[in-house]
């Protein structure tokens, strides 16, 4: 009988332990979440959203400390005259909240124009088959809102576990992101002169007239097979809503099948370069979007700079023809 109720209890435990990670990430939760001896979830999902306020971007915002996280930490440390250290401390979370003192998580109403879709029922993998496709649209609304709010998928649906996404009228929850306040480059008139891209810290910096810096995204750079340029380049064209030329004669990361005639793959935030195209002064080489926005900061791209939707958005209205682009090591 006392073994019995040892496991009982352990069972119990087991069952809460998804609802007490839930209530830890509830909005007032994260809302008023501080930094204690260590970054819990609700700190590190309020130090994700306040540094994308910030313009210090972490890539998706998840709830999870990783790899675009801690890069996006250390460049806002190194900027602020912080011990760089890539994790969050109490002097570098008390900065972004006074920044930022409004409430990280926020209601949002679904509307008719989030649900109307045409939606994708799925992207394929083969390029073949993309290349059938009339459009390379999101596949849901979830998928949709979620890019939006520069969220995870998985993370909407956690702060969200009873929502019905596709329906009009429906209140989630959703990150406060800068976008949500009414902020974009084109309203603050803010041009950039010179980007500097990073390849070992696997990093876009935007940086202004006087060398300023304007905004830090984390980008993956390159790849084993078609390695990213050195030195510096311009820009010479930027496309909104781009297609992606497939040309069989250049060298491909990351696409399981090869075909041996050109395509196009029409446009869509599923496209493999992303919402937008900028085009650089080197062949085939450009920054653009991505389909795979959890997998930004990773080494596997196809020789060039890519980005989130939503950072790559935000960059071409920082841009224009003729800025300078550095690669360094």
């Amino acid at each position: 009988m006392r073994l019995f109720g040892v496991w009982f209890v352990l069972f119990v435990l087991m069952l809460s332990l998804p609802a007490l990670a839930g209530d830890e990430l509830a909005m007032d939760n994260v809302n008023g979440a501080r930094l204690g001896d260590e970054a819990g979830p609700a700190v590190v999902l309020k130090t994700q959203i306040l540094l994308d306020r910030s313009r210090y971007s972490p890539g998706v915002i998840d709830g999870v400390s990783g790899d675009a996280t801690g890069i996006a930490i250390k460049a806002f440390q190194i900027d602020n005259g912080l011990k760089p250290t890539g994790t969050i401390d109490e002097e570098g979370f008390a900065k972004l909240t006074t920044a930022h003192p409004e409430p990280v998580l926020v209601r949002y109403t679904i509307e008719p124009e989030d649900v109307g879709g045409p939606f994708a029922e799925k992207i394929p993998d083969s390029i073949s088959e993309m290349a059938k496709l009339k459009r390379l649209a999101f596949t849901s609304p979830r998928e949709l809102l979620s890019e939006r709010f520069h969220m995870s998928e998985d993370l909407l649906s956690q702060l969200n576990p009873e929502a019905d996404f596709s329906k009009t009228g429906t209140e989630i929850v959703v990150a406060a992101v800068h976008q949500t306040e009414g902020r974009s480059a084109a309203k603050d008139k803010i041009r950039a002169e010179r980007l500097i891209v990073d390849k070992s810290e696997r990093s876009l910096r935007v940086l202004g007239r006087d060398e300023d810096l304007i905004a830090f995204y984390p980008a993956t750079i390159g790849s084993d097979e078609t390695p990213a340029p050195d030195g510096e380049a311009v820009i010479t064209r930027i496309a909104r809503g781009p297609t992606w030329n497939y040309d069989p004669k250049l060298e491909l990361y990351g696409h399981k099948d090869r075909p041996d005639q050109k395509m196009t793959i029409k446009a869509g935030p599923n496209n493999p370069v992303g919402t937008v195209w900028i085009a650089i002064n080197r062949n085939h080489y450009g920054i653009h979007g991505t389909a795979e926005p959890e997998k930004i900061g990773k080494n596997v791209s196809s020789g060039c700079v890519r980005l989130t939707n939503w950072d790559v958005e935000e960059l071409a209205g920082f841009v224009r023809k003729g800025v300078k682009v550095v690669f360094q090591e």
